[in-house]
């Protein structure tokens, strides 16, 4: 991999200016979702589908460096492994959800 979440972070300040807000860039990480959802629900497939994958990262790499300096594939590695360790509950269509303990009582 060539790019990081410095180099696209550091592309897209050049390229559009600096990011107003944290919430400005989730928010323009949601329109791009959008944008997949949109192209997957058309039936689409292939490039299309890549294409849109790739603007979504592009997007929350900007707004993973801008918090404190993380890349995100640094990121990705580090929740990768704390959902590696957590249980999980299969929901049926082929996703599911971390099994959350309980906390104890006295």
């Amino acid at each position: 991999m060539t790019e990081t979440g410095c180099t696209i972070a550091t592309w897209a300040a050049e390229t559009f200016g600096a990011a107003g807000s944290d919430a400005r860039v989730a928010a323009r990480a949601n329109e791009e979702m959008a944008e997949l959802i949109r192209a997957a629900t058309a039936g689409l497939t292939g490039d299309t589908i890549v294409d849109e994958c790739a603007d979504v990262v592009i997007v929350l790499a900007r707004l993973c460096f801008r918090q404190n300096g993380v890349d995100i594939f640094d990121a990705v590695d580090h929740k990768m492994q704390v959902n590696r360790a957590r249980r999980w509950a299969k929901d049926g269509t082929g996703h599911g959800y971390h099994v959350r303990s309980k906390p104890e009582t006295s």
